[in-house]
């Protein structure tokens, strides 16, 4: 059953203590919804949901997600996997079983229950890309057998699951590749560009910039992409993707050292290390099939999202003991999103 008029939808969320899982279990909870979420809180924060502790429509399940609770649910949202490369990295054979084990247990779960069910891939799948921009056509330039291969290729398994699971078994699918998401939640040591550079800016130590700093990412806010998943999740059922959801403005990383530098007014120097393997050179999403099918495009601007992602990390900071902190330039502190 996708919905019934007679109650509240039943939705999990895998990975629900993330950054991008416990805002989108916020809108969710606006909308009216019953959400359960499910982390081990490995790399999910508690705090990200601390504001909900009294609502009777959340309950948190502290489980794995290849080991699923016995529920009946309407919705499926499957955010489960470390999303970044220090995490993801720290255990690659964890995180393919989370990526293909977890996939396949929500999968069971939605065929059980006739449940809609979302995956949230990644434009980790398209690698080092050949084409620029992405579009969902391209089937990627990735290395299977690399550093990063247990994501990327963890991700590209999940999605062949998924379509097979819509052809062998009639689950309703969707599929979101996700590009780089930023906002406020995310944690200090993440080890995502976004983060290194605000607590590095915030501490006055130099921003590490690794090659020469002209590969360019596409950063979209967190509150667009939460968007783009619901709105996904409610169209149509033909509309399996995958479908990009990012930022189609395109900057280099020496412009977004130079962005953060500027918003914090720190005094931090730019620091070049050298470039990790299988670091993609570009990563901008070709998004004509979100506009066209789900009405959607980022509405954020960069400049306002990540004036609430550096108060959110000064405030973390402040929390942790950090001392003599730069005093932020009061039109940040006056024009930040909440």
């Amino acid at each position: 059953m996708i919905g019934s008029a007679a109650r509240p939808r039943r939705v999990l969320v895998t990975g629900g203590a993330g950054v991008i899982g416990s805002h989108l279990i916020d809108a969710l909870l606006d909308r009216g919804e019953t959400v359960f979420c499910l982390d081990t809180y490995e790399t999910g924060d508690r705090g990200n949901l601390s504001h909900h502790a009294d609502n009777p429509r959340l309950t948190l399940l502290e489980r794995d997600v290849t080991d699923p609770p016995h529920l009946d649910v309407d919705q499926i949202y499957n955010l489960a996997c470390p999303a970044s490369p220090p995490q993801y990295k720290r255990d690659p054979i964890r995180t393919l079983r989370t990526s293909v084990l977890g996939a396949m247990a929500m999968l069971d779960l939605a065929h059980r229950t006739h449940a809609r069910i979302l995956q949230a891939s990644t434009s980790e799948v398209y690698g080092d890309p050949f084409v620029h921009p992405q579009p969902e056509s391209y089937n990627g330039n990735v290395n299977p057998i690399g550093p990063r291969a247990c994501y990327d290729e963890g991700k590209r398994c999940a999605e062949t699951l998924f379509f097979d699971y819509r052809r062998i078994h009639g689950v309703s699918i969707k599929v979101a590749r996700i590009f780089n998401t930023y906002g406020p939640r995310m944690q200090s040591d993440d080890g995502r560009v976004v983060t290194n550079f605000i607590i590095q800016a915030l501490r006055g130590t130099p921003l590490t910039i690794y090659g020469d700093g002209l590969q360019t990412r596409s950063l979209c806010y967190v509150a667009d992409t939460v968007d783009g998943l619901i709105r996904l999740m409610e169209s149509p059922d033909d509309v399996t993707g995958p479908v990009n959801l990012g930022n189609p403005t395109e900057l280099t990383m020496l412009e977004l050292a130079e962005k953060i530098i500027g918003l914090t007014g720190s005094s931090s120097p730019v620091l070049h290390l050298p470039l990790p393997a299988d670091d993609p050179r570009q990563r901008r999403p070709d998004i004509s099939l979100a506009r066209d099918v789900l009405g959607w495009a980022p509405n954020v601007a960069l400049q306002d999202g990540l004036r609430a992602t550096i108060l959110h990390l000064r405030q973390k900071l402040v929390r942790e003991g950090a001392s003599c902190l730069p005093i932020l330039p009061a039109a940040l502190c006056h024009h930040a999103l909440s």
